[in-house]
């Protein structure tokens, strides 16, 4: 592919078939592809043969309307699958269109570095997939609506925030690993997360303070899981955030989003039922000889809605939020501030099969002595738009 010879401007409010000439096209991956013997295969895992093809079929019927689109407007189209999305492809294109959903359009953001580069994303089956992160499911049903008023400038840009992970360690400069391909290490050690640091077995002689950092080549959109490979194991780590002293700590892990992400995992393991507020209500009117309302269902859908409504925040503010996820409350270990607010975090691992995880998707490993420390810089933020 040749290079690009221009870019969208940011500060353009109406784009022009001159300025958007190209467009990167990044399809899911798909379960089905109808080869010999695949019927058969999701046959003895119990899966609907003839489902998965209905929303194979379903994808790419949508994907060619997409193209077709596109190509009616002379703008030039390349469709690329997972492994030929590559910095070249980025760069030849004006805009970058992901279709499918949620997952596909953070692998498209994964790849992009340049704040100048918009992403787009269409859900190609919003029976199925919410895309949250997509345009409108009636955008996403009538591609041809959507550019429209993209030509016509009905549209805002929109700028997402994104985490820079820049890490210390044996591993920091390993290549990112593909989640679908990782496989455990030291499973002989699963019973020894207790063992005296001072026995700690130390894989590498050399201080990870006395290794070159790191930029990780991925940037989360959503969020950066700290965390044991496998989650039955006890995850220990020391984390600061901001300016505050390095705190050892035993959890599930931790997990580290953007306001983009606050919608997503942080806000499933923080959500509360209303069913929580009701007990906590009936034991705050117990000590503190209150009366509040614990049998209106009205008024408990509301406080559990206004706390839920609490954990999101802009996809554009310049912050983290964190969560420790069951985190160990003894006599030794104490996390004051189990969930919060940070603009910068400093993570130093105690794990022997630890992995830093970013959107779901890539992982690296981080193991005893590895330092991470995460961080949200503007420039490394998301351009993609919001019709209007």
């Amino acid at each position: 592919m040749s290079t690009k010879r221009r870019c969208v401007n940011p500060k353009q409010k109406k784009v022009s078939k001159d300025i958007l000439q190209s467009v990167v096209l990044t399809k899911k991956m798909c379960q089905s592809e109808t080869e010999e013997g695949l019927q058969r295969y999701l046959a003895e895992r119990g899966s609907d043969y003839e489902g998965v093809l209905i929303r194979h079929n379903i994808h790419h019927s949508n994907l060619k309307e997409v193209k077709e689109t596109l190509e009616k407007e002379d703008i030039e189209t390349k469709i690329v699958q997972r492994f030929e999305y590559t910095p070249d492809a980025i760069q030849w294109a004006d805009i970058v269109l992901s279709a499918g959903g949620d997952g596909t359009f953070l692998l498209a953001a994964s790849k992009i570095k340049d704040r100048s580069k918009p992403l787009v994303g269409i859900n190609t089956d919003p029976a199925r997939s919410e895309g949250y992160l997509c345009l409108p499911t009636k955008f996403s049903l009538r591609v041809s609506d959507a550019l429209e008023r993209f030509l016509a400038g009905k549209f805002k840009w929109m700028w997402r925030q994104r985490i820079r992970t820049t890490m210390t360690g044996q591993h920091a400069n390993d290549e990112p690993l593909e989640l679908h391909n990782q496989e455990l290490q030291y499973p002989e050690h699963r019973f020894m997360e207790h063992v005296a640091e001072h026995e700690m077995y130390k894989q590498s002689s050399e201080s990870a303070s006395d290794l070159p950092p790191r930029v990780l080549p991925v940037l989360a959109l959503n969020e950066v899981f700290i965390g044991e490979c496998l989650s039955a194991r006890v995850s220990y780590f020391e984390f600061s955030t901001d300016d505050s002293i390095s705190v050892k700590q035993k959890s599930s892990g931790l997990t580290v989003c953007t306001g983009t992400g606050s919608s997503s995992w942080s806000f499933n393991i923080n959500h509360i039922p209303k069913e929580s507020v009701k007990e906590i209500l009936k034991i705050t009117n117990e000590i503190a000889n209150c009366s509040c309302h614990i049998d209106s269902e009205a008024v408990l859908r509301k406080i559990a809605s206004e706390f839920n409504n609490s954990l999101r925040f802009d996809p554009g503010e310049a912050r983290m939020a964190y969560t420790m996820r069951d985190p160990v409350m003894n006599g030794i270990y104490h996390v004051a501030v189990p969930r919060g607010f940070a603009n910068r975090m400093t993570i130093r691992s105690r794990m022997w099969d630890g992995c830093l995880a970013i959107d779901g998707g890539v992982s690296f490993k981080f193991n005893d002595g590895a330092i991470a420390t995460l961080e949200v810089f503007s420039e490394d933020a998301l351009q993609t738009v919001m019709l209007t």
